[in-house]
């Protein structure tokens, strides 16, 4: 199993009434509610948190991408992770990642790329989504039915520039280069794992079957809801005649851990509250862009997960019950994921320990929690799969460690 620490990077300083008194999270949210000097204290205590979970063990660090909301503070995940690289020793860093529709010329995602696969020494696991209809439609202005045909085009292009090594013209429909020739380029050979995110887009599956990359299912509607779509996932992978290899899918779950299940409500519920109630306070408008999503992905039935009406009126007995979130003693926690990972059959999951307005200490102790109690019972779930290294970073053997900050100055040898 692959656990890796999860962080939205979510704005904590929303308002009580902030439902009621605003129309969206996304895209109009009023700037009057954010605080730039609060900010900085949020930026580095997230960043504190993702390199204490490296301290303690987990597989990887995570970060997305997003814009103009108060749900995901992340516009440039590159810029995490660049901080990340220096300041983690084990972990992979993981951006899943960048919305590649989004960037004219695309090739800037293969260099900011290559450039994370170099300086972590290999612990670098890419990400490529298409991005929510509210990112990509309506803060950056992209054609809802043009979407995926940019996103396939800008793919092309990144991949070929990895792995391609002269120089070359690209001559695609949304972008045209005379030259491209990738300097530096990536580390991991081909190219780093790959890593797709997706919300319900059954094209999806396809793809991610055509390129050996993992899809990881992104959902807040917790893990007895996603049974259904990954299903799904797992009979196109039969049908296609793939290996059912576990590490070909991944998985996002909120989770709390705390001593007894009565200290978790305890300590957690007022943060789960905030997330369900106020970050994913999505106007409908804005979740679903008429051509963003396909003919087919509309015939399946999968509901956009920021379109559900019931968020606000879930309980945290609804929540615990459902499946939304797992929460409870380590062992109560234990059982649950366990039940998760062997029911969506997924060998890659992304943790979601910090939710909402939670403060770093609660964080702190859940996330210490999980890793000493709960994480080392379920790593190997999947024993027969244990030698798939197809869809994780290799990182090389040596890697540079940075200097001490405030190092004397060395003079050299006469």
């Amino acid at each position: 199993m692959k656990f890796t620490w999860f962080n939205l990077m979510p704005w904590p300083h929303l308002p009580d009434d902030f439902r009621e008194k605003n129309r969206s999270v996304w895209v109009d949210i009023d700037q009057a509610l954010f605080d730039p000097v609060k900010c900085h204290e949020v930026y580095n205590d997230y960043l504190d948190l993702l390199e204490y979970a490296d301290q303690l063990g987990y597989d990887g660090v995570g970060i997305n991408e997003h814009h103009q909301n108060g749900y995901g503070l992340m516009p440039s995940p590159n810029i995490m992770a660049a901080s990340l690289a220096r300041r983690t020793s084990n972990a992979a860093v993981v951006v899943l990642g960048n919305s590649i529709a989004l960037y004219n010329p695309p090739i800037r995602v293969a260099e900011e790329f290559a450039m994370l696969d170099i300086m972590t020494g290999g612990r670098f696991v890419a990400g490529f989504p298409v991005g929510t209809s509210m990112d990509t439609n309506y803060c950056y202005g992209t054609i809802p039915g043009l979407t995926r045909e940019k996103y396939a085009e800008a793919h092309e292009l990144i991949i070929r520039a990895w792995t391609e090594k002269k120089p070359f013209a690209f001559n695609g429909r949304y972008t045209k280069l005379r030259h491209v020739n990738l300097w530096p380029n990536v580390l991991q050979t081909p190219h780093p794992p790959i890593h797709i995110p997706g919300g319900g887009s059954v094209e999806t599956y396809d793809f991610c079957l055509d390129n050996t990359y993992s899809y990881s299912y992104l959902s807040f509607s917790g893990y007895l809801r996603a049974k259904a779509l990954m299903e799904g996932y797992w009979n196109r992978v039969g049908q296609r005649n793939a290996d059912q290899s576990p590490y070909r899918a991944g998985f996002a779950q909120t989770v709390f851990v705390a001593e007894t299940d009565e200290e978790a409500e305890r300590l957690y519920s007022e943060h789960a509250f905030y997330f369900y109630n106020r970050c994913l306070h999505v106007y409908p408008g804005f979740a679903d862009a008429p051509g963003y999503r396909t003919i087919k992905t509309i015939q399946s039935g999968n509901l956009n997960q920021y379109m559900r009406p019931n968020y606000p009126t879930l309980t945290w007995k609804d929540l615990v019950d459902g499946g939304y979130i797992i929460a409870g003693s380590p062992e109560t926690v234990r059982q649950r994921m366990e039940e998760l990972i062997k029911g969506l059959h997924v060998g890659n999951i992304f943790l979601l320990l910090h939710v909402g307005n939670m403060p770093k200490d609660k964080c702190m102790y859940s996330t210490k929690l999980f890793a000493e109690k709960v994480m080392p019972h379920l790593r190997n779930l999947h024993p027969e799969h244990a030698s798939d290294n197809r869809f994780w970073c290799k990182p090389i053997a040596r890697r540079a460690t940075p200097a001490p900050v405030g190092q004397a100055e060395m003079v050299p040898a006469q």
